[in-house]
């Protein structure tokens, strides 16, 4: 029995629901023979779903392994990292299989990520190889004097689609400016020969808790760009410790509307993984729109929607949402960032199901709290550890003194889900890993019965829609301007995205700039959404006298009440 040591009240536990157990069996195998044991006793039924198209559990594993042929003559193994570079398609599960097949690590990397951030992900974790589509690969090609990955296996996305919504794919593609065929180039290799390869490949076997799954990069509390190493057991235990959370579901008969990334974690493991282990059908969304959401609830009837609170609020806002067949919904996690209390209101009215707010870290695979499905939710609470996991908190000055009820200090948390280390960052892993407990950077309280309530974020993350957003990447980006002699950047309230980027920039003597010439430069190097949304010019930024930028004071002035303009 997996469960945590016994010098910690949990008492927390006097608070979970009568059927959810305080500690959960963790099965001692690999994500692949987790898996594997879903294909032996579901091998008929629906695993994917794609606009139509689907894939039972017994296709998608043979397509997986026939992909793992692939890589592996072209010379993946054990221990060798593959970047999944790709939007949620049916590509996705069957290249991640394909890899841990192997005995490889699957680099999760951002399908909007371009230029030096794409460069960045692929020299650091030393990728031996990509799978991507045909409309990404521009982005590749751009970096490929940066980074010469050996090997590119590129899909078209029509692939994926019934044979008839091919040609409508290939035009609105057109229409988008994106590419529809595949390069022809010496590295790359067409996903429709891989996925024909010849030759069967068995499952690695090798020690879960020390094997490497998952390379998920993430700033942790530093804004740096760093890969938390999941290994296979976290995630198993994870899956596990969640499906052991969601008491009501039905084993083989879900039904999982996959609208949130799979690159983010939160996606991986909640969107796939947890269904995938549980027998579910998956219907995959590419990227989430909520009108379409609402055609694919209407055609398919799932029974759990994992997302955000933007998700759920925008659409708790569709103005014809009586129309459409929405009380199928009964269980739905929501993640990244806090869940506003009359939003999951209006979205449990709507459905008639349950929304419960969790919380999670790239680090921790990513779940270690959650409100409970049957018993008390507590308003702005993340809820109650998971089982087999620990909270405490600690102080925010030394780390080591540990704090009682009511008191705000640093959220740790310990248990099976929680990382390996940082990939090539020693230092850092020693930082927030002690004695197994993880420090977490958020800053939280915990009440008299051990709901976690978090009272401030890591230092100076900015949550973008769900997205994190460290001002350190941007700054970089700007700093790389020749008219710019000094820069910080803040997260600020946006209506749209909750927080977005406001730059503050310094000119050089002599220089001239203007906002929108800046947001175009950053357009053009990171990810767009990491973008500033608003430029402010300053002849000096405030620092401190050790010279370390004030964030705090900008935050602080950009939310003041600006003075009325002169008539």
């Amino acid at each position: 029995m997996d469960g945590p040591s016994p010098e910690i009240d949990r008492v927390w536990l006097k608070k979970y629901p009568p059927d959810v157990p305080p500690t959960v069996e963790i099965p001692n195998v690999l994500l692949t023979e987790l898996i594997e044991s879903s294909v032996e006793k579901w091998g008929d039924h629906t695993a994917l779903v794609y606009y139509g198209a689907t894939w039972s559990y017994r296709r998608f594993w043979s397509e997986s392994e026939r992909l793992a042929a692939a890589l592996r003559r072209d010379g993946v193994g054990p221990g060798d990292r593959v970047a999944v570079y790709l939007p949620n398609c049916p590509l996705y599960p069957i290249a991640v299989f394909a890899i841990l097949r192997l005995g490889a690590i699957v680099v999760q990397v951002s399908p909007l990520y371009l230029g030096q951030d794409l460069t960045r992900l692929l020299r650091d974790s030393g990728s031996k190889a990509i799978v991507t589509l045909e409309i990404l690969y521009p982005n590749l090609a751009k970096v490929r004097g940066d980074y010469p990955i050996p090997v590119a296996i590129v899909a078209r996305l029509r692939e994926f689609y019934p044979w008839f919504k091919r040609p409508f794919v290939n035009s609105v593609l057109r229409k988008r400016g994106l590419p529809t065929g595949l390069p022809n180039e010496a590295w790359v290799q067409p996903y429709s020969v891989a996925r024909r390869t010849q030759g069967s490949v068995d499952l690695y076997r090798a020690d879960p808790a020390r094997t490497v799954a998952v390379y998920q990069y993430t700033g942790g509390t530093t804004g740096i760009p760093k890969a938390a190493m999941l290994t296979h057991r976290n995630l198993v235990a994870n899956v596990t410790q969640a499906n052991a959370w969601n008491t009501t579901r039905v084993s083989g008969s879900e039904v999982i509307l996959a609208a949130i990334p799979f690159f983010h974690i939160y996606g991986l493991t909640v969107a796939l993984l947890l269904g995938l282990a549980d027998g579910a059908e998956i219907v995959i969304q590419t990227r989430p729109d909520v009108p379409e959401i609402l055609q694919l609830i209407d055609r398919y009837q799932p029974t759990q929607f994992p997302g955000v609170p933007a998700l759920y609020n925008g659409f708790n806002q569709q103005p014809d949402i009586a129309r459409h067949r929405i009380r199928s919904i009964k269980y739905c996690l929501s993640g990244s960032a806090p869940l506003p209390l009359e939003v999951a209101r209006r979205f449990e009215e709507l459905t008639g199901g349950r929304v419960v707010e969790a919380y999670g870290l790239s680090e921790t695979s990513p779940g270690t709290h959650a409100n409970p499905l049957t018993g008390e939710r507590r308003p702005g609470s993340i809820g109650l550890p998971l089982p087999s996991t620990d909270q405490r908190l600690v102080d925010l000055e030394t780390g080591t003194r540990g704090l009682g009820s009511g008191e705000v200090g640093e959220l740790s948390v310990r248990g099976p889900q929680v990382m390996l280390g940082y990939f090539g960052h020693p230092e850092e892993t020693a930082a927030v890993l002690k004695d197994g407990w993880f420090r977490t950077g958020d800053i939280a309280r915990i009440d008299a019965d051990g709901y976690a309530y978090i009272v401030d974020r890591k230092k100076d993350m900015v949550n973008v829609g769900g997205m994190k957003v460290y001002p350190r990447e941007v700054e970089e980006v700007l700093f790389q301007h020749p008219a710019v002699a000094d820069v910080a950047a803040v997260g600020v309230p946006d209506p749209d995205h909750g927080e977005a980027i406001r730059a503050f920039v310094v000119r050089k003597p002599g220089t001239s700039v203007t906002e929108a010439e800046l947001i175009g430069f950053v357009r053009d190097r990171i990810a767009h959404y990491k973008a500033p949304r608003s430029i402010e010019f300053r002849d000096a930024i405030p620092r401190s006298g050790v010279q370390k930028v004030l964030r705090r004071v900008l935050r602080e002035e950009s939310a003041a009440p600006k003075p009325p303009a002169p008539p």
